[in-house]
């Protein structure tokens, strides 16, 4: 099922107004969580960076969303983890299933605070996403994740938890493959050079020249380039209708300064133009200092419609900086690894995107 399918089977309550989300952090499942206003924040705290990862550490597989439909889909995934040279700690409830989500809440919240408190586990890997981070994001113990910083990789719906833990705990996470997925080769060298290797600077996600998945129509990969100039600030973003979410809550990012990227997957033009509208009312498009649009892929359209093209550009054309288009950034099998945090230079003349500092210690 697709990412969109679910939220629209999910979605009836209205994002938490300012008013809101702040009586919910006084009293409610925020204050339960140990969340409070007076939490200080990233840039307080100071950014951290996980260990590198090297053969032999152990990885612990979580399901914060939604599971695969089988369970030998999950034993697919473990086995991947294992290719890349690691062992494997399942989740406790990682085969839990709750009709969209990967069991009830709580269970899958314990999972993942496990993982970070368990000494024995170096990183943790997510199954897939599909849809239910959002609703965990007040249960996760932020201050534990904070002292035993680990990588942490997925993307999609993970992109609520990897923006939430960046906000709220100041430790690096990374936008890239989920463990239920082949690495095809450029996805194993993008991964191994920001997870593995600690290169910088480093471009990410630049496009080969050519689609040649099998079963696809070749097509070329092309950089499209918005609007020219640099700008250098920390990563933040992931999938569009995630950030679009986060708005208004205490778990979204800050948007001032950064560089924002942004895809999806199964979105018409006009839903996207919407949730782009929706950051620019917010006034978070106008505070970023550049944007990187990845791969919109699956969209939707027919009828009378403008073009995925026409949205990205016009909805960012006033904003005066560097935009660009066509990083393999996204629902592609040829996939980069972004991490969320790190310091990284936008050169839109150029159409690239390169990391400028290690993100793994």
């Amino acid at each position: 099922m697709q990412r969109r399918t679910l939220i629209q089977s999910m979605m009836s309550t209205p994002l938490l107004g300012a008013a809101a989300a702040s009586a919910a952090r006084d009293s409610g499942p925020l204050a339960s969580a140990g969340y409070s206003s007076s939490d200080s924040s990233q840039k307080s705290m100071g950014l951290l960076r996980p260990k590198r990862l090297e053969a032999g550490m152990t990885v612990g597989l979580v399901t914060p969303a939604s599971n695969a439909w089988e369970d030998e889909d999950i034993r697919f995934a473990g086995d991947v983890v294992r290719s890349l040279g690691f062992e494997v700690k399942e989740g406790k409830h990682l085969y839990r299933r709750t009709q969209y989500l990967a069991g009830p809440d709580a269970a899958r919240a314990e999972d993942f605070n496990q993982m970070f408190a368990d000494s024995h586990v170096d990183a943790v890997f997510c199954l897939r996403g599909g849809y239910g981070t959002p609703r965990i994001l007040p249960m996760i113990d932020y201050g534990l994740i904070r002292n035993n910083p680990k990588v942490l990789l997925g993307y999609s719906d993970i992109t609520a938890l990897l923006n939430a833990i960046y906000h709220r705990s100041g430790v690096m996470t990374f936008h890239g493959p989920i463990a239920a997925q082949n690495f095809t080769d450029y996805t194993l060298a993008e991964y191994q050079k920001v997870l593995v290797h600690g290169e910088r600077p480093v471009p990410l996600g630049a496009p080969p020249p050519f689609d040649t998945a099998p079963g696809r129509v070749e097509k070329r990969n092309r950089i499209t380039r918005f609007a020219g100039g640099r700008a250098r600030g920390r990563l933040i973003g992931g999938n569009l209708s995630l950030m679009t979410s986060l708005v208004g809550t205490p778990f979204e990012p800050d948007y001032r300064g950064k560089i924002l990227f942004l895809e999806d997957v199964s979105e018409a033009p006009y839903r996207v133009d919407r949730m782009l509208t929706q950051l620019w009312l917010a006034g978070k498009l106008q505070q970023v200092a550049g944007i990187v649009f990845g791969k919109f892929t699956d969209a939707e359209a027919s009828g009378n419609t403008f073009s995925m093209e026409h949205v990205l550009r016009e909805r960012t054309a006033d904003l005066g900086i560097p935009v660009v288009r066509g990083l393999m950034i996204g629902h592609v099998e040829d996939q980069t690894t972004v991490p969320v945090g790190a310091m990284a230079e936008l050169d839109g003349d150029a159409g690239t995107l390169v990391l400028r500092e290690s993100v793994v210690s």
